[in-house]
């Protein structure tokens, strides 16, 4: 079996480096980039993200990668806000824009997620998995487990739902369109659930 070619997508975020080690934790290296064609010759694209989605698609643009991603074919996994630039569009903007136009690879919109009194924004902490239906990407993680998330957006339920996951409403913790998959999640930083679904993508075909 080919040793998978793994490069990550450098979008700014802060998870970079973390992600990396859980890489390495996994025996896998990957490569850091921006350029389209190293981007394309891989057999496992990740796209991390930190931040806010305004920022993280003007770095995608110019580097023309928002053409290129969509035309991947390859497995690609988009985490936290990497999943949330796989969307149509966010609420999340800058200055008097009126939403930020995402990658366009999976139907839909991410929302503000709403504040309560005992649950507050940015939701931050570990909450369970509900999974919607299979998929290899969550082979050997049971409905349950706790993974790890930190965001202030999130994408509502939609037919290309994963799993689930709920604070303050049920919401899109994994997605899935094609060879797109996106989880709101961090891997890196969810233990032995998060490394079971690194291992998981590494090992994809499709």
């Amino acid at each position: 079996m080919s040793t998978p070619d793994v490069v990550v997508i450098d979008s700014g975020g802060a998870n970079l480096a973390s992600l990396l080690f859980a890489l390495d934790r996994l025996g896998t290296k990957a490569e850091v980039t921006t350029d389209a064609a190293r981007i394309r010759a891989a057999s496992h694209v990740l796209l991390p993200g930190v931040g806010a989605a305004h920022n993280a698609m003007l770095r995608l643009k110019s580097a023309g990668l928002d053409r290129v991603v969509p035309t991947l074919k390859q497995p690609l996994l988009g985490i936290c806000l990497g999943m949330q630039l796989l969307f149509d569009a966010s609420e999340e903007t800058l200055g008097g824009s009126r939403e930020t136009i995402g990658l366009g690879v999976v139907p839909g919109k991410v929302i503000r997620m709403p504040a309560f009194a005992d649950l507050p924004v940015p939701h931050m902490g570990w909450n369970q998995l509900h999974p919607l239906r299979a998929d290899p990407l969550f082979e050997g993680i049971a409905d349950g487990d706790y993974v790890y998330f930190v965001h202030s957006y999130a994408v509502p339920v939609t037919p290309d739902t994963l799993v689930t996951s709920e604070y303050g409403g049920r919401f899109s913790a994994a997605v899935r369109r094609g060879n797109f998959r996106g989880v709101q999640f961090h891997p890196e930083r969810s233990a032995t659930v998060g490394a079971r679904l690194l291992a998981n993508f590494i090992a994809l075909k499709d």
